[in-house]
């Protein structure tokens, strides 16, 4: 562990090393770095990440992080309400939008089952998802989860779940390689197998 002359310093640090990926050298940069900035740059920092824990909501419809009770995806007139794509959280979004192929509606389950974790399916927003399923507008729903077992696993479980209704239910190609989690596929592949989706019942037999 680093000896800090000032505790102050230490404490920055120590507060910078509980964010996921940033270990105390990166900590240490980034502090030293805010250290270096006008003070006004530093307290709209600080503001920000405050304004963000105090005032961030999530989406009544599609659990999406917004800034009001519906999302921007969500209040669009120029989205395709016939169209639903499930995805594990917004960084999947993030992703999927980025590639410029999809025009529908989103639906974040909030994670993926996985037992290991003790995450089960009532720990997930599968019912409102069931909810939304029943909607006579919609005629298609995309499984747009990571090609992990976790991630497959989900999928079966929604599929189970859903065959029943009179929906088209589809998946992503598996242009994302085996393991891969969206969030890290470059956005011409992501762009690829949103588009070049099957049925996911073709899927079961591979």
């Amino acid at each position: 562990m680093e000896v800090f002359s000032s505790k102050l310093l230490q404490a920055a640090v120590d507060s910078f090393t509980r964010l996921p990926g940033i270990g105390r050298k990166t900590a240490l940069r980034l502090v030293l770095h805010l250290l270096k900035q006008d003070p006004d740059v530093v307290e709209s920092f600080s503001q920000s990440i405050q304004q963000l824990k105090n005032e961030v909501v999530y989406c009544k419809k599609c659990h999406n992080i917004s800034d009001s009770e519906l999302c921007s995806i969500c209040s669009s007139h120029g989205r395709d309400p016939s169209l639903l794509c499930v995805v594990e959280d917004i960084r999947d979004i993030i992703a999927i939008e980025n590639t410029g192929q999809f025009f529908g509606l989103y639906h974040v389950l909030g994670g993926i089952i996985s037992p290991m974790d003790g995450i089960g399916p009532k720990d997930l927003n599968i019912e409102s998802l069931i909810e939304r399923a029943n909607n006579p507008e919609l005629k298609e729903i995309v499984f747009a989860l990571s090609t992990t077992m976790e991630g497959d696993t989900t999928n079966y479980y929604l599929f189970k779940k859903l065959s029943h209704l009179n929906l088209k239910l589809t998946v992503i190609a598996r242009g994302i390689a085996i393991g891969d989690e969206l969030e890290y596929a470059d956005e011409v592949t992501l762009g690829r197998s949103i588009i070049n989706r099957t049925p996911y019942e073709h899927s079961l037999s591979r």
